[in-house]
């Protein structure tokens, strides 16, 4: 690529139109480059994947590597030390439930916050439902409050008035400081993913100590980013036995990394935060959702939500229920696609939890 013969006698402009249209072709390869590897997924599967499915106990045993795996990717902050020194403050209350915050110690001075909600009628110990709030949204929301674009459906409260105790845990909600801590998390080999799943782990460990929270009968349903969180949770906390994935399952491949108008690309995006290292090396959703299996498993998702395009969803539910199916268990995956958005399905998410749990 020669734009002159002797950069010494050639004019600035041109130089300068050198500079910018190498910079130009070398990026587009790179792009190409990159893009192609990563969609090259299907042929890394045999060096990563080694599923045995003669019985549920050698399935377990087969994807256990691909579960450390995982774990790496995200970041092992270790088990937390000391008492958890809950303090308990009032949040909200009905005739249908009581409702209260509560605070433990996660690691050094850091804290882990929720809801933890119990109803008023039936006996305890209650099946329970870890909800789990998006991005840019709060455990409030799960509850019906402040929810004005009507996503949540007040799931949170269904699930009581429907007999299940709820933990709403607090994430870090926004992009912006999402970013600035995934910095901070990556210098140290880790992730904000990894460091807010062990506060999760953290707040089933303090359910365990109420008499109300029955925690062998424990689920999660979250949505967009509480999707995200239920799906990348659960291959490591197998504390919980069903789970609704609403806002988020996708063909994780073309989501990353492809822009296309039918769907949103985080490629484009400045969600920085959602980069995971060695994600799509070995970890495609209906690959993380086969670390689940043979757990209970539902995919929500709506047909008018921007986030995918529901077609190549489809793909990746045919991916995922071979898994199931193969094992036997094939009643135990259920997608619910729909002709909704990007929203909760309360009646359905709730008839899936009533019968696993």
């Amino acid at each position: 690529m020669t734009f002159y013969d002797n950069a010494f006698d050639t004019p600035s402009g041109l130089i300068q139109r050198g500079i910018s249209d190498r910079q130009n072709l070398l990026r587009h390869e790179t792009e190409d480059f990159l893009r192609a590897l990563t969609l090259d997924y299907d042929a890394r599967q045999q060096q990563y994947w080694n599923r045995d499915y003669s019985s549920e106990d050698a399935y377990l045993a087969s994807v256990q590597p691909n579960r450390e795996r995982w774990l790496q990717a995200v970041g092992d902050f270790g088990p937390p030390a000391g008492e958890m020194e809950p303090l308990v403050e009032p949040f909200a209350e009905n005739e249908h439930f009581r409702a209260e915050w509560v605070t433990i110690n996660l690691y050094g001075k850091l804290r882990g916050r929720g809801v933890f909600a119990v109803p008023k009628q039936g006996d305890h110990p209650f099946p329970t439902i870890i909800c789990q709030h998006g991005i840019g949204s709060s455990p409030e929301k799960t509850f019906g409050l402040d929810d004005n674009s009507g996503l949540y459906h007040s799931y949170a409260q269904r699930a009581l008035e429907a007999g299940f105790a709820v933990i709403a845990p607090m994430n870090i909600t926004e992009a912006a400081p999402r970013a600035r801590y995934t910095r901070m998390c990556l210098m140290l080999g880790k992730t904000l993913w990894g460091l807010e799943i062990a506060k999760i782990g953290r707040l089933i460990d303090y359910a365990q100590t109420r008499p109300e929270f029955d925690t062998d009968r424990l689920g999660m349903w979250g949505i967009s980013l509480g999707g995200a969180y239920t799906m990348f949770t659960m291959p490591l906390e197998q504390r919980i036995r069903a789970g609704i994935i609403t806002a988020w399952f996708n063909h994780r491949l073309r989501k990353m990394v492809i822009d296309d108008p039918r769907h949103s690309c985080f490629l484009s995006t400045t969600e920085e935060h959602i980069f995971i290292p060695g994600w799509l090396r070995e970890f495609s959703d209906s690959d993380l959702v086969s670390l689940i299996c043979p757990r209970p498993v539902m995919s929500q998702t709506g047909k008018a939500d921007g986030i995918a395009w529901w077609p190549w969803v489809e793909e990746e539910f045919a991916r995922t229920r071979e898994h199931y199916e193969r094992l036997g268990v094939g009643d135990r995956f259920e997608p619910d696609l729909h002709e909704g958005g990007h929203e909760i399905r309360v009646d359905a998410g709730l008839r899936f939890m009533a019968q696993w749990l």
